[in-house]
């Protein structure tokens, strides 16, 4: 991955966290997110189904805003 498409995708995931509203949910305090990251790291690996769940959330989520947006 060349640097600049690196440094896009960080930033765009970046995005998704402060989306999610983490940010202000733990004061950005980076050693929470950090942490609750790797709980979900965690449970994921122990449970195959939880990205399965994650994902249908996430989809439905990114469909509701784009509804939203389009009526707005």
């Amino acid at each position: 991955m060349q640097r600049r498409e690196r440094t896009r995708h960080l930033i765009e995931l970046g995005g998704l966290v402060h989306k999610a509203g983490l940010v202000d949910l733990t004061d950005d305090d980076r050693a929470i997110l950090y942490g609750a990251m790797l709980e979900l790291a965690a449970k994921a690996r122990d449970d195959g189904d939880a990205l399965v769940l994650w994902k249908r959330r996430g989809k439905r989520a990114f469909d509701a805003e784009a509804q939203g947006s389009e009526t707005a």
